[in-house]
């Protein structure tokens, strides 16, 4: 006769979100959440760390120094005056959501139709020729020698 165990583990609970970024933007309780570049994200996460050492409270776990290292690979801006600047430039379009925000600012598309492409929630949102002028802007703040 067999006999069966009590499983060891718990049962998985199923995925409860909706979230997509298509071409309608569904995120779920994070829709209207402020969200980051990740340049934004690498400025914030380099002060905090600053003012920590000089407390001299400091504990790097892996995932931090792996997380500093990303974002020092992809962020696309150093500078904080650049990146202020591209805040103040992204703000300016209030028919973009938080979200579209972050992606063009993190993304650094080179033409509307790329952007478009990878945030599919542009749509009609926002003019190819406008949308081309954000991007060119941006691009300009880039500094590639850093």
């Amino acid at each position: 006769m067999a006999q069966f165990t009590t499983p060891t583990s718990r049962a998985r609970e199923k995925a409860g979100g909706d979230e997509e970024a298509t071409t309608e933007l569904k995120l779920g309780e994070f829709q209207h959440v402020p969200t980051l570049t990740l340049s934004e994200a690498r400025l914030l996460i380099n002060a905090v760390m600053d003012h920590r050492k000089s407390q001299r409270a400091v504990t790097e776990t892996e995932t931090l120094v792996k997380t500093q290292d990303y974002l020092d690979v992809f962020a696309r801006f150093k500078q904080k005056e650049n990146i202020e600047a591209v805040e103040r430039m992204l703000t300016a379009h209030e028919e973009l959501e938080l979200f579209e925000r972050s992606q063009l600012g993190s993304l650094c598309c080179d033409s509307a139709e790329e952007a478009k492409t990878l945030i599919p929630s542009l749509g009609d949102k926002i003019g190819d020729a406008e949308l081309q002028g954000l991007l060119d802007d941006i691009t300009k703040l880039r500094n590639f020698v850093e």
